[in-house]
């Protein structure tokens, strides 16, 4: 399992995550990269410590110095075929090399990786595409802008009609508080396991955000407004250099009529300015989807996201794409449960949907 791909000059082989001194080379090497959040080590484990999902990677090397990574998370359910993903529960994450050429190689020893652990599929979230790989693209968009220099710029700069939805957050007494402590982890599950019920999703468990929040220290917290001591609206956010990334957020019924979704991210604008954020990641949406007219909304353009997909001979690759019209009943059906039910059972579907 541990043994080298084979290669001439470059050697490629399955990274130990668990090893500090390995960890600390890998980030090393994304410092002068553009990687995002889902390259680092530090993201792996926690999906790993939070899901159960094995975290795993590929070096490349030339002569002992890194030259190309992939990150890995070997997904499992008994809901979904087994496949491996770059980067697991991330929106980015594909490979990164100082060449085309070794990023292919990264890609070739993934997928013979995934034969080794009967993985249905490879999955790529950006990065270089190979030519024989599937691609899926059209499908989702980026959203990411940057921040004005203060409270009156950044509500000018946002288109009229939605302006006046944000004044209108403004204008409620909201309370306001940021962290990562115990209290805000519970509060932003609460606000976010309504939420995704609502969307006839399962929830992640609580124990993904908590490892993220352990991971990325200093690095994430979690925003939430409450209406008379009452969490409605919250998010939790990654930072990585001078971006601000909005990833796991939602909002109660109460949301919609107050306007909190709309106080709630440009109260993170805020925020993000004071950390000395210069740009602001809306994050990934399905085209077409009214998360991606919400954004746009805002004034954001749209970015189009490059996917692909690897499948091993005779195996399909899964399918966790929740708007996939085999979803529609399930969805439905999904909504209609009650909350507390969906609480527990949602983590058990979800920690396979990497």
């Amino acid at each position: 399992m541990n043994a080298p791909f084979a290669s001439s000059s470059l050697v490629v082989r399955i990274a130990d995550l668990r090893d500090r001194w390995e960890a600390s080379r890998v980030e090393g090497f994304l410092d002068d990269r553009c990687a995002t959040p889902f390259h680092r080590p530090a993201w792996l484990l926690a999906i790993e410590q939070g899901t159960g999902q094995r975290a795993c990677g590929l070096v490349a090397e030339r002569h002992g110095v890194i030259t190309g990574w992939l990150p890995l998370v070997e997904a499992r359910s008994p809901f979904f075929p087994a496949a491996l993903v770059s980067s697991g529960f991330g929106v980015a994450g594909g490979p990164l090399a100082e060449t085309n050429c070794e990023a292919t190689r990264l890609l070739e020893a993934a997928t013979e990786l995934a034969v080794r652990l009967s993985c249905a599929s490879v999955e790529i979230r950006g990065g270089h595409i190979p030519a024989d790989w599937a691609r899926q693209t059209g499908k989702h968009a980026n959203f990411l802008a940057p921040l004005s220099s203060d409270d009156a710029a950044q509500l000018s700069s946002i288109p009229r009609k939605q302006r006046a939805e944000v004044r209108k957050g403004l204008e409620q007494a909201f309370t306001v508080r940021t962290g990562n402590g115990n209290c805000d982890r519970a509060a932003h599950f609460s606000v976010y396991a309504e939420s995704v019920r609502n969307l006839g999703t399962p929830v992640f468990p609580r124990s993904l955000f908590d490892a993220v929040l352990d991971h990325f220290g200093k690095d994430a917290d979690t925003l939430t407004l409450c209406l008379q001591d009452k969490p409605i609206a919250s998010v939790l956010t990654l930072y990585h250099r001078g971006v601000a990334m909005p990833y796991w957020g939602g909002g109660t019924f109460t949301a919609r009529a107050t306007r909190a979704n709309e106080r709630l991210y440009f109260e993170l604008m805020r925020h993000a300015r004071e950390r000395g954020c210069h740009t602001f990641d809306f994050g990934r949406s399905k085209v077409g989807s009214g998360a991606y007219a919400y954004k746009k909304n805002w004034g954001f353009e749209p970015t189009p996201l490059n996917y692909a997909v690897w499948s091993a001979p005779g195996s399909a690759a899964r399918d966790v794409d929740p708007t996939s019209e085999s979803y529609s009943g399930k969805i439905a059906m999904w909504k209609r449960l009650p909350l507390a039910v969906a609480n527990r059972l949602g983590p058990r579907i979800a920690r396979g949907l990497a």
